[in-house]
């Protein structure tokens, strides 16, 4: 396990403070308001994630130049790169239909429950019972991989 700084836990929970306050000020905790988006009534959602990728963008851009590890868990800077293969096309692909359907993705779905809108509680039932099915599938798979390897 690694030794973090003691301000890592405090600071990632102002950091969803942040986070929070700024997805209901924007007003994307509301689900019509991405289903809006979605069929292109309200573009205000691209400026928001934008936005934020500027500012991810030039943070990422510029704390390596600064830092050789970042401050709070000492971890080096490196760039982790994720390989654009089938599960990404599929994951993507369904993903997206959640999002279509419910108008909402997990990080707004807190924020969401956050302004008062009681009813994601389904929303947010339906992602964990649909990531525990994926992380069940995805273990019987691999099981099943390695019982076949492991027969020959």
């Amino acid at each position: 396990m690694t030794d973090r700084h003691p301000l890592f836990e405090p600071l990632i929970f102002v950091g969803g403070i942040v986070f929070g306050f700024g997805l209901g000020f924007s007003h994307m905790a509301r689900p019509e308001v991405v289903l809006n988006f979605l069929q292109f009534e309200d573009l205000g959602l691209p400026f928001v994630m934008f936005g934020a990728a500027i500012v991810s963008g030039i943070a990422f851009a510029l704390l390596p130049r600064i830092r050789d590890a970042a401050p709070l868990t000492g971890d080096p800077y490196e760039r982790r790169l994720k390989p654009f293969d089938r599960n990404v096309l599929v994951g993507g692909a369904v993903f997206g239909v959640g999002w279509g359907l419910s108008g909402i993705c997990p990080g707004a779905a807190y924020a969401s429950l956050g302004v008062g809108n009681v009813a994601i509680l389904w929303a947010l039932a339906g992602m964990f019972l649909g990531a525990y099915a994926q992380g069940y599938w995805r273990s019987q798979r691999q099981a099943r991989d390695t019982a076949a390897t492991g027969a020959d």
